[in-house]
């Protein structure tokens, strides 16, 4: 696996690193075995591909288009899971989110590479993201490059359904932030969500195809409450069977299902730091799974169910950021435990 991950990346101009192979270690003793993925660019939101063997993010890197504060930009890259191998997709702009679709030969991404001269923004503040974040897809070195949306809003935090048929992402229009849909070739594409009081995004696809998870908060919390509260819901893609799976009022933020199709990681602000938690959609069982004084943050189940990738800080707040990797096989999360998504499951979401 190692040989092949090397020859695919030297093939696609990438670099291929040798390293002793990462072990698996007890950060804290009420963790499971984890280690942080060595070689890569800092980089704090991965997903899977369908190997449960490479991952895409957007990194830091030199040649990206400077963030608001003045510090490195992100650009979109594909490494290896034990960092033995990496390589960029694209090279210009300044990149948000990306994903795999499940053939394994395509990737979708956000950048601003063709409206590099508008306001650069803040992928995190809502009142000010960055203008001309577009949705292409490319092959996995970048090139056959499909531009899929071409407009004056801002869109990113997407994702593809299981079977590639489909793609969700969130869309910002006049500051209100929706959840959208689109064909895999950006035809059809439609409005799932469409509220003046929720602020809507981090979609993901469940199993069935149909449905969809995110998290939603209310535009009169942000900015007064802090971390925002944030509430988990799943709905189906034609905007019916709008549902709830969290109750409290604290930030349950960055919904992704497990592979089993029942579970899924999200970020819970705790007292004094952000853990990742596994919830249950069928119980609404809450389970945590990191235990740190830094920042953890967008957490992934690898497609087999045997790890979870998540960002951990390495110095204080939101400073260095990097990617992790957690041994999550004795939770039984993957696939041989797959049930069908229940469109019953959580409380029928309500206008209070």
């Amino acid at each position: 696996m190692l040989a092949l991950a090397a020859t695919i990346a030297v093939a696609l101009n990438g670099t291929a690193v040798a390293a002793d192979k990462p072990e698996f270690k007890r950060a804290d003793p009420r963790e499971l075995p984890s280690y942080m993925v060595p070689n890569i660019p800092v980089a704090a939101e991965a997903y899977w591909a369908p190997d449960s063997y490479h991952l895409i993010a957007q990194t830091k890197d030199r040649d990206a288009v400077p963030s608001s504060h003045g510090g490195q930009g992100n650009l979109t890259y594909i490494f290896t899971a034990d960092g033995s191998a990496y390589w960029r997709v694209n090279d210009r702009g300044q990149d948000g989110c990306s994903y795999f679709f499940p053939d394994q030969k395509r990737v979708v991404w956000t950048s601003t590479r063709d409206n590099i001269d508008k306001n650069v923004g803040n992928w995190s503040d809502p009142n000010n993201y960055p203008q001309g974040a577009e949705l292409y897809s490319s092959d996995l070195d970048g090139s056959n490059r499909q531009r899929l949306t071409n407009n004056d809003w801002y869109e990113a935090e997407v994702s593809v359904s299981p079977d590639g048929e489909w793609i969700t992402f969130g869309r910002q229009i006049d500051g209100n932030m929706d959840i959208w849909v689109m064909r895999a070739d950006g035809t059809d594409e439609f409005r799932v969500t469409n509220t003046e009081d929720w602020h809507e995004g981090a979609p993901f696809f469940m199993n069935d195809n149909e449905h969809i998870i995110f998290r939603a908060w209310r535009h009169e919390d942000f900015g007064v409450k802090e971390p925002t509260p944030m509430t988990i819901f799943t709905i189906k893609k034609d905007g019916t069977n709008w549902r709830r799976h969290t109750f409290d009022d604290g930030m349950n933020w960055h919904p992704h299902p497990a592979p089993d199709g029942r579970h899924y990681v999200y970020v819970k602000a705790m007292d004094h730091a952000w853990e990742i938690w596994l919830g249950d959609l069928a119980t609404g069982e809450q389970q945590r799974l990191t235990y740190s004084d830094k920042l953890n943050i967008l957490a992934a189940v690898s497609p087999d169910g045997t790890k979870m990738n998540w960002g951990r800080a390495t110095g204080r707040g939101f400073a260095g950021i990097r990617t992790h990797i957690m041994d999550v096989s004795s939770l039984n999360l993957g696939p041989e435990n797959k049930v069908p998504f229940d469109p019953t499951w959580g409380e029928p979401m309500t206008a209070d």
